[in-house]
Formats: C-alpha cells, structure tokens, sequence
C-alpha cells in the first residue's frame, strides 16, 4: 500500500471504522510498513532486473532467496518487516541499510530536498523512482509543516546583549493572499557578537518594505534580549533611521554606499552613468571625511547643474553616509556596504529561484528558515581581522563593549 493524499487518508480511516487515536496510529504503523515492504521488494527488483516469476526477462544466475526478519523503527513506532534476499548475497537495500534500525529518514530526505529548494513535482518524481512510492503534495507539505516548531523557537530564542555591527535589509517575493498575487517583504538581520561571529537574527515576513515594519522589528530584537547595537548598515529606505532611532537611539548608523549609488543613477541618462559612477568613486575613497567633502564639492561644480538631485541626495544622507570615515580600514571595508547581508540573500536565492511564486507566507518562511541552516552551517570561523576590529571598537565604545 503506498503512501495517501491527506483526503485518501482520511476516507481510509473512515473505511476502517478508526474510532481512537490509538487505532489511527496502530493503523498509519502498518501502512507504513506495508510501504517499507514495498519499497525493499521494488530495490531487489530493480537489483536483479526482473519481477518475480518472470524468468522469460531473466538475464541473470542470481536469484531471490526469501527473507530475514528485522525489527525497525519508523516515525510511528516500532515495526516487524521482512528483508527480501538473494542468493548471491549482493544486494544490499538502500531504503533499510545493512545493520539500519531506524528508518525515519524518508521524512528527512523530503526536508532536506526541500531545503535546496527543489520543487514538490521533483520531490515526488524522485522518490518514486528511487523506491517506487508515491507521494502527494498535501503528504510533502504535512512532512515540512513539521519544522514549523523549530521555526518558532528558533525565532523567540534569546540573543545576545550586545552586537557589534547588526546589517539590516529585505528581499521581495510572490506570494498568493486571497486569491492573488502580492509582493512580500521578507526582513533579514544579521548580526556580528563581540566574538565576531555572524548569525542571522531572525527571518520575518511583511507586506512590502516600510520603515514601521523595521521597529516592528527592532522591538522584537530588543525583547529577545538586545539590549545594544553598536553600528547597523542599511539601505536608503525612507523613515529607516528615525526607527532604528526610536529603539536604540546611541546607536550610530552606515547606509550603504552601493545603495546610495544605486539612487543617485536614476536620475542619470544611459549616457552618462558611466562618468557619474567614476566621479562619485573618488567621494567614497577618500581617506578622511575632510577629503570625502572636498571631492563632494568637486563632483557638485561638474555636476551638480544637471543633476542637482544627486548632489541634494548625498548632502542629506552624508551624516549616516560617512559614518565609516570615523574608523580604520578592516571597520571601514566591514560597514560601509551591506555585502554581508547581500550575500546571505544570494544563497537564498539558489534555492527559491525556482519557486515564482510562494502559495503562503508559511511556505516561503519554511523555505527560507531551512536555506538559512545550510548557510549557518558554513559560518563557522570569525569575522576576518576580528582581533583589530574588536580593539578599535573597545576604544571607539569605551563604555559599550
């Protein structure tokens, strides 16, 4: 018997006659070893190369040789099966290893594909062909519906007091509210500890990017114990600053240079964006703040007639543009772009790249939360010169860190 659909499930259960809880999962455990036998019966098949009694097909000496008892255990207890054998001893089955005793992990193999972001149809179309069952949808997503508990504690852990620098910024996605189709902001935060690891803070989901979404959730930050941020790195988004203001208001904020280039070319003609691109390099990479201003000036007198809206731009955001200025150079290349951030997302992306549209909130929280195991998995080491950094910081923040 393979595995059901969650209506197929349910009109099995009805057709039993099931009246108790106990009787659903006395039941589900014999399903399920009734799959597992099937799937070992499929593997040896697939092994010889032929069904049984049809010799006709036979193109091989070696043959069935009945079956050992094992006793394994599964996601609903403990079950007896029977471990089809040849005479030959060469097969060894993949679905129940030799010396295997729990076999939970069709459930984890369904998780991590899921992880990598590959598609349901895919899912299913794989293990039907490696065991020979047939999954559903509905079965896919009540297997990854179980990390939802994870993703919830995981998300109301407590953090830690003090961050060194915390990058904060979104990625957008379809996804179906209501019968359509809307774009969703998800909101990332990173964050540096005084150890100089990198962790991600939290994954939460909105409607759109606005700066009341991001107190929303600074607020979160600070009741799961975040009690100070030294630097946070963003964007330009409007309104950004008054909330990380509102909520850790000693905290010094860095927009980020790319970003602010990014705005100041959607004013530029085609023509012209290479030359805006290579006369506003030298503002940035300037030694000190004095120089930056000097170079501000200069690109103002080239500029500054036809593109009055660029030079408006940086003179309004230079208090939280040059914020790097005030630090040495490993501070400075750490802070004063969002590459850390932007990097996270494109290892997210790998894996949602082929889901063009999400059909929940809760299906593209799933998908995210899982890609993010994989990328903390790889985070292992310190922020690159952490010891310089650290030392910087300590004389910078005196009382803070």
């Amino acid at each position: 018997m393979s595995l059901m659909s969650k209506e197929q499930l349910k009109q099995w259960i009805k057709e039993k006659n099931m009246q108790s809880v106990e009787d659903v999962q006395s039941a589900l455990k014999e399903l399920f070893a009734d799959t597992l036998q099937e799937m070992l019966e499929a593997e040896l098949e697939t092994s010889l190369g032929y069904t049984k009694h049809d010799t006709k097909n036979k193109k091989t000496t070696n043959s069935r040789n009945g079956y050992s008892k094992k006793k394994v255990r599964t996601e609903y207890g403990d079950v007896d099966i029977q471990v089809p054998c040849d005479r030959a001893g060469e097969f060894e089955p993949t679905i129940v290893k030799k010396n295997q005793t729990n076999v939970t992990g069709i459930e984890d193999q369904i998780i991590a594909m899921y992880a990598k972001g590959v598609s349901t149809r895919d899912i299913q179309d794989h293990l039907q062909q490696l065991y020979g069952i047939e999954v559903s949808p509905t079965l896919i997503s009540n297997v990854t519906n179980k990390i939802i508990p994870l993703i919830k504690e995981w998300q109301n852990r407590p953090l830690q007091a003090v961050y060194a620098v915390v990058f904060l910024d979104a990625i957008h996605f379809k996804v179906k509210q209501d019968g359509a189709i809307i774009n969703k902001a998800a909101y990332m935060a990173i964050g540096i500890d005084l150890e100089g690891h990198k962790d991600v803070l939290g994954i939460w989901i909105g409607e759109n990017e606005s700066a009341k979404f991001w107190l929303h959730v600074l607020n979160e930050l600070k009741n799961r114990g975040v009690q100070d941020i030294l630097i946070t790195c963003v964007d330009n988004l409007r309104g950004f600053s008054e909330a990380i203001s509102a909520c850790y208001p000693i905290t010094e904020i860095q927009k980020c240079i790319i970003h602010q280039i990014r705005n100041s070319i959607k004013y530029v003609s085609y023509k012209d964006i290479k030359k805006i691109t290579s006369a506003l390099q030298p503002i940035y990479k300037a030694a000190t703040e004095e120089a930056a201003l000097e170079e501000l000036n200069q690109f103002e007198q080239t500029w500054g007639q036809k593109y009055p809206l660029i030079v408006r731009s940086w003179r309004t955001n230079w208090a939280e543009i040059s914020t790097f200025f005030k630090y040495s150079p490993e501070i400075h290349k750490l802070i004063y772009t969002t590459n850390v951030i932007e990097s996270y997302h494109r290892q997210l992306r790998k894996v949602t790249k082929g889901k063009a549209i999400f059909p929940t909130d809760e299906a593209l929280l799933k998908m995210l939360y899982l890609a993010t195991m994989d990328v903390l998995r790889k985070w292992t080491g310190r922020v690159q010169n952490w010891g310089q950094i650290l030392l910087q910081l300590s004389v910078q923040f005196p009382e803070r860190v």
